[in-house]
């Protein structure tokens, strides 16, 4: 007689496969899906992020369930946001069949799947759950990761943190600081919300079917006060488009569609206290937000 498994069963290689032969599921580079198939990744995702009995986590594209068993395993409730059909129909089966003692009760229920576009998704959506999510966690298809990260930090106010996986490159954009040649609009973009760094690497031969790119996750922490209010978040945004879309030219150029004529845009930029010469790359969101603010005051707006 063989003892019990210390952990509720997660999906490895043979099961990833099956369950997709099962459902008649081909990954599709459209979707951006690569699932994974290493169950001592998936734990060590979980572990980075952070999670604990109780929480509440969204994940994004859970795909065949890999992820959201890894969540549940822990104790933690999740929501899950699937685009394709045939998935999101089967993932609560799949997860009372793999783990049926966390599932037992089907009067708490553990796990909530929305068939939606991420980029879709809405407040209302969200409401049927007794309480909003708190963690983010999830691999993210790789073609869109960008804006739906957005998405979803402008969506839920209360996300305090979370992990993602992503394209290597993506992820450096993501955690990369002022000066740094990876800094672009969605770092700036990404640091209004809150701290980011590099967690990880992962290996390619994690995913069915092995991606053509590097992966790495991202670790998010949300800033205890915001920046600013939802009139100013906007305005940052506009200007940071409008600065690294012509991040070769000097402020005072670059801004121009945002700030108006170059004398008021010189005006502006000087009045936040940054030099007019000065080039997208070394602004920190602080500094767009001093733009902003000058702007608004200069409108009389403020």
């Amino acid at each position: 007689m063989t003892d019990a498994p210390a952990h509720p069963r997660l999906l490895g290689p043979n099961e990833v496969r099956d369950l997709a032969e099962r459902l008649g599921v081909s990954p599709t580079k459209k979707l951006g899906q690569n699932f994974v198939i290493d169950p001592n990744t998936v734990r060590k995702i979980v572990r980075l992020a952070g999670v604990d009995a109780g929480d509440r986590v969204i994940e994004i594209g859970p795909g065949l369930g890999s992820l959201t068993l890894g969540i549940t395993e822990v104790g933690a409730d999740v929501t899950a946001v699937e685009i394709d059909r045939r998935l999101a129909a089967e993932l609560l089966q799949t997860a009372r069949a793999m783990q049926p003692e966390v599932f037992a009760d089907p009067a708490a229920p553990r796990l909530r799947v929305i068939h939606t576009d991420a980029l879709d998704l809405s407040a209302e959506m969200l409401t049927a759950a007794p309480e909003p999510p708190e963690v983010l966690v999830a691999n993210l298809p790789y073609n869109v990761s960008v804006p739906i990260l957005m998405h979803l930090l402008e969506l839920i106010p209360g996300l305090r943190g979370g992990l993602v996986m992503v394209q290597a490159e993506v992820g450096h954009r993501i955690a990369a600081g002022p000066g740094s040649k990876e800094y672009g609009a969605p770092s700036a973009k990404a640091a209004w919300y809150g701290e980011w760094r590099i967690a990880g690497t992962v290996s390619r031969r994690i995913f069915w079917p092995v991606p053509g790119v590097d992966s790495v996750l991202v670790g998010y922490e949300r800033r205890a006060q915001p920046r600013g209010d939802e009139q100013e978040r906007a305005l940052v945004f506009e200007l940071v488009n409008a600065a690294f879309a012509q991040r070769r030219k000097m402020l005072r150029q670059a801004l121009q569609p945002v700030l108006g004529a170059f004398d008021e845009a010189v005006a502006t930029i000087e009045a936040a206290g940054l030099a007019p010469t000065a080039r997208a790359e070394q602004l920190g969101i602080d500094d767009f937000l001093a733009i902003a603010r000058a702007h608004l005051t200069r409108s009389g707006v403020r």
